[in-house]
């Protein structure tokens, strides 16, 4: 058993303002999407340049933070709408959601292949590989936060808080979502695969990572569980990317569609 910190959410000052952890964790994801992003660029036979990654990172990040906390406050948050008409606005206060984020970012993603006259396609596999890391830090801004914390158990690994002892069900999400998710789609990609593969496998990974640490999350308590005292709304939403990703890369394999992010034949 550990016994939690009770790190302090507030990295620093700047006068009046407070910087917080999780906003930073934000900034380091973003970072290191743009880094990230630059170096597949720079990848031999790659068709993407140095100014295709600057506006690219711009459209994701204002997909994720607009579709983050929209499908935050219509999936978790209609309670706290109900009873406070300025809620959706109140960012400072916390509530992101991935799956949000994921339809506002493809949203994005589809405005900038459009405007670039890209395949929507391609600009979602190149964009796959980047997110697993601020997926990483993200979490880890929710251990400083001490929120989403996992159930009650007896594992030596498990972290005392408010004098009881819960799997840190945060770190799971940053193993799996973050450091597991990016290892392998960032092999994955590393060469040329069909169209929509490498989204399809970003899909399966991230759907079935979500949904098993699920089962040691405590759900969001304005909802609970939603059937069998299990099923959870996390649950209910990596389902349908578990499916829709191994469709996806069953489908891409029998299509075999080069990609248009490499220049070489495929």
């Amino acid at each position: 058993m550990i016994t939690y910190p009770n790190l302090n959410r507030v990295a620093f000052h700047i006068g009046p303002v407070k910087v917080y952890w999780y906003g930073i964790m934000y900034l380091l994801g973003f970072a290191a999407a743009w880094w990230l992003a630059r170096r597949r660029a720079a990848q031999s036979g790659s068709t993407w340049k140095k100014a295709d990654v600057d506006d690219l990172i711009f459209f994701a990040m204002v997909g994720v933070i607009a579709g983050g906390r929209i499908g935050y406050v219509l999936f978790y948050g209609l309670t706290f709408w109900a009873n406070d008409a300025w809620y959706p606005l109140r960012i400072w206060e916390g509530g992101m959601s991935f799956h949000g984020g994921l339809l506002g970012v493809a949203v994005a993603l589809t405005l900038f292949a459009w405007r670039r006259g890209r395949h929507p396609a391609d600009v979602y596999d190149f964009t796959v590989p980047l997110p697993a890391l601020g997926l990483l830090f993200g979490r880890i801004g929710n251990f400083i936060n001490s929120e989403l914390w996992g159930k009650v158990t007896t594992a030596p690994w498990g972290f005392r808080v408010n004098g009881e002892v819960r799997h840190p069900s945060q770190l799971y999400e940053a193993a799996l979502e973050g450091l597991l998710l990016f290892a392998v789609v960032w092999w994955f990609t590393a060469r040329p695969r069909p169209r929509l593969a490498p989204s399809g496998l970003f899909l399966l990974v991230y759907g079935w990572s979500r949904f098993l640490v699920e089962f040691v999350r405590v759900p969001d308590e304005q909802i609970g569980y939603l059937a069998g005292g299990w099923l959870t709304e996390g649950q209910l939403l990596s389902a349908p990317m578990i499916i829709f990703g191994a469709a996806l890369l069953v489908w891409a394999y029998r299509a075999r569609a080069p990609s248009g992010n490499f220049a070489v034949a495929q």
